[in-house]
């Protein structure tokens, strides 16, 4: 962001004719009632840079020269030359990468002004320097203004290029007629500085941009949250709890992406000189990317690949990967048109740790939706090339994100124009298209940095309302946003169910949107990808489910043999009692009165503690014991078996307690005791009663039963049950 010290000073004046002088006074009155409001937008106002070596020169020309808005050729009178001028520094430095991109984007924004300076102090089309000069005149222009028109000071150790040598020197020698230019301008504009002639639209995003914090996602696989926190301690930083409050060495968590830290805009040049950026611990992007990657976790089973479509950053990859390092996932990564580009990427997954990476040549549009590699392709995550009109820094957002250039004209214009927004719109659509084809798909993420309805809303509307019915594969639909990444109050109020961040001081714009398909009524989901979304969401609590320990296995085993029959305590006693109902059914004829209310017998001198009578089912129960009394009178084993539930390990069950009445029983005489007297008329009953803790009883294999007999006046009048197990 540059506004400059474009106030001219007492000492510039003996520069104008007295041609001059009028306009001189207008603006020095401007100046005299413009200086509590100067002083209101000093927040706005850079200090003065140092100088710019001349390599900055020349790449920032070329970028320039890119991106330039050309003009009608009846309108054009400076004259920009086709070709790029020789860069002497192929430097990969971000530094120097990001001082081109900077200045270039400064001179942009500019341009019709500085083009107006040049040809009012008659230097164009006077002057006889070629035409491939002109985007280097510019950018030096730009830069000398914003210098209040004083000298450079040459890098002591730069080595100086000839062609930016002439152009400085033709600068110097107009100096006051490019002052007087200036002076002019503003005054035409009743404008405090050159900062104060840009649209309001441009000026608001320069402000966003002078406040915006940085994004720095913690790489999980090579550190713990906690080691990085304590190793920012160490380093002098202390934790606050919001972005508000970020002033001098602090840093703060992402109320959306618990692994996202924020930090002061200021404290980037001290950051990226520490261990933890260095090794790749913390790496810096903007929040929305963040966003997506999280989203897409949230959506995947424990086993489902992903398929990540115009990445633009391979931090967006590599953080992919470190989020699904526990799963047994592949991400599939296409467009890389490149064997050296992959052979770089392939050194920079290693040094951040990622290794489930599959890099593919195709671009997206050109793979099949058959295509083998990608038939556990579950969720694609699709960031589309947009208008980037969210974004408030778009110098960091290209070099981070390795951006289109084509965003600085944009922003510097206040937004593309309508028939480049509907190239766009028409793309995003295409691509979204395509995603929905591939038949094993579940979901797909949709994200982008812009802030139009055209390329967000819209497309995803009309994707929706196109999708192809004929396919005999279940529709998408609009989900809401995951609640990992949003607030339930956050979810409530997006009644659309898109996910929106406006542009603000504290964060870049970004619209992210998830698509599923309906579930298909006759699927049926393991618990494996119940538990991987839960794990995905944190409601596990840090339960990690990527290896199954041998304990695992052997449950799973357990449980997969039980669904084929039930486990040998619990079927013999099953048996038993189907046995013995079976038996017992030809000596009696009133089965049904097991589930009435039946008096037990009279009170006798040692019948103390008995109950005088069966206490009758609560209402809850009657369903239970119904399937109860099923299961038990069936023959098939298939049919015990689908009342018989195992109690999940380490999971506790709450039911009402229950109490189950046994049919009467009539004991035949023993014979050792040889002849006796005729049974009494009491009959005897058994009954098997469950636990009664607190409101819940809770299930334990095997069931806790309590049989209560009514016992003779004699003990040895009745012999005791031969079946113990009842």
């Amino acid at each position: 962001m540059t506004t400059g010290a474009n106030m001219l000073d007492p000492s510039e004046l003996e520069f104008f004719t007295q041609e001059n002088m009028e306009e001189i006074s207008q603006l020095a009155s401007l100046e005299m009632l413009g200086d509590v409001v100067a002083t209101k937008k000093s927040s706005t106002i850079v200090s003065e840079k140092p100088s710019y070596p001349d390599s900055v020169y020349v790449m920032a020309a070329n970028i320039f020269q890119s991106i330039r808005v050309e003009k009608s050729p009846d309108r054009a009178i400076i004259k920009y030359g086709n070709e790029p001028l020789p860069s002497w520094s192929q430097s990969e430095d971000e530094a120097f990468q990001r001082s081109s991109y900077e200045l270039a984007f400064s001179t942009l924004k500019y341009q019709d002004i500085l083009e107006t300076i040049l040809i009012d102090s008659t230097i164009f089309p006077s002057t006889t320097i070629p035409d491939h000069l002109s985007s280097l005149i510019i950018v030096m222009l730009y830069d000398f203004q914003d210098r209040k028109f004083q000298p450079r000071a040459f890098p002591s150790n730069e080595e100086s290029i000839s062609e930016v040598q002439e152009v400085e020197t033709l600068l110097n020698s107009c100096k006051r007629k490019l002052a007087a230019s200036l002076a002019r301008c503003r005054i035409k504009h009743d404008a405090l500085s050159i900062y104060h002639i840009l649209p309001e639209t441009i000026r608001k995003q320069e402000q966003r941009a002078s406040t915006l914090p940085l994004y720095a996602w913690i790489n999980t696989g090579k550190i713990s949250p906690e080691d990085v926190y304590s190793n920012l301690r160490g380093k002098g930083y202390h934790r606050v709890k919001s972005v508000l409050h970020l002033e001098d060495r602090v840093f703060a968590v992402d109320q959306h992406c618990d692994d996202v830290l924020i930090f002061p805009a200021h404290l980037k040049r001290d950051l990226v000189n520490t261990d933890l950026f260095k090794d790749y611990k913390l790496i810096f992007q903007d929040k929305s990317r963040s966003l997506a990657v999280h989203s897409v976790k949230a959506l995947l089973n424990m086993d489902d690949d992903i398929l990540m479509v115009n990445t633009g950053s391979w931090y967006t990859v590599a953080h992919m990967s470190i989020l699904t390092n526990n799963n047994t996932s592949k991400i599939f990564v296409c467009g890389i048109q490149s064997q050296d580009k992959e052979s770089e990427l392939t050194n920079l997954f290693a040094k951040m740790g990622c290794q489930n990476i599959e890099i593919l040549y195709e671009t997206f549009v050109s793979i099949e939706p058959k295509d083998p590699r990608l038939q556990n392709v579950k969720v694609i995550l699709l960031l589309p090339r947009c208008s980037g009109q969210g974004v408030s820094n778009p110098v960091e957002f290209i070099l981070n994100e390795h951006g289109d250039t084509g965003l600085l004209q944009d922003l510097s214009q206040g937004g593309p124009t309508k028939s480049k927004l509907e190239i766009l719109a028409q793309q995003q659509y295409e691509q979204l298209e395509h995603a929905m084809r591939f038949a094993k798909v579940q979901a797909i993420v949709y994200c982008t940095c812009s802030v139009y309805a055209e390329e967000n809303e819209a497309v995803v509307m009309k994707a929706l309302e196109c999708q192809n019915q004929g396919i005999k594969i279940q529709p998408y639909r609009l989900s809401p946003p995951v609640l990992p990444l949003c607030s339930l109050k956050e979810m409530q109020l997006s009644v659309d169910k898109f996910f929106r961040l406006e542009p603000s001081d504290v964060t870049n714009g970004c619209f992210l949107s998830i698509l599923t398909r309906e579930r298909d009524p006759s699927e049926t989901v393991s618990v494996k990808d119940v538990l991987a979304r839960a794990a995905a969401k944190g409601l596990l609590d840090g339960v990690e489910l990527g290896k199954t320990s041998k304990r695992e296995k052997k449950r799973k085993k357990s449980k997969t043999s039980l669904s084929k029959a039930p486990t040998n305590d619990n079927n013999d006693i099953q048996m038993k009692i189907t046995e013995f109902i079976s038996q017992e059914s030809k000596a009696s004829t009133s089965r049904g009165e097991a589930l009435t209310k039946t008096p037990l017998p009279p009170k006798t001198g040692s019948q103390g503690g008995t109950s005088s009578q069966v206490r009758k089912p609560k209402p809850g129960t009657n369903s239970l014991l119904t399937t109860m009394m099923k299961t038990t009178y069936s023959s098939r084993p298939e049919d015990r078996q689908v009342t018989l539930r195992r109690r999940p390990e380490g999971k506790v069950i709450p039911l009402k307690a229950v109490e189950i009445v046994l049919p009467p029983v009539m004991f035949p005489l023993s014979s050792s005791q040889g002849p006796r007297a005729q049974m009494p008329a009491n009959r005897v009953y058994y009954r098997l009663v469950g636990s009664k803790v607190g409101t819940h009883s809770y299930v334990t294999p095997p069931a806790t039963r309590r049989v209560e007999k009514a016992k003779e006046s004699t003990p040895s009048s009745c012999v005791r049950h031969p079946r113990p197990w009842l």
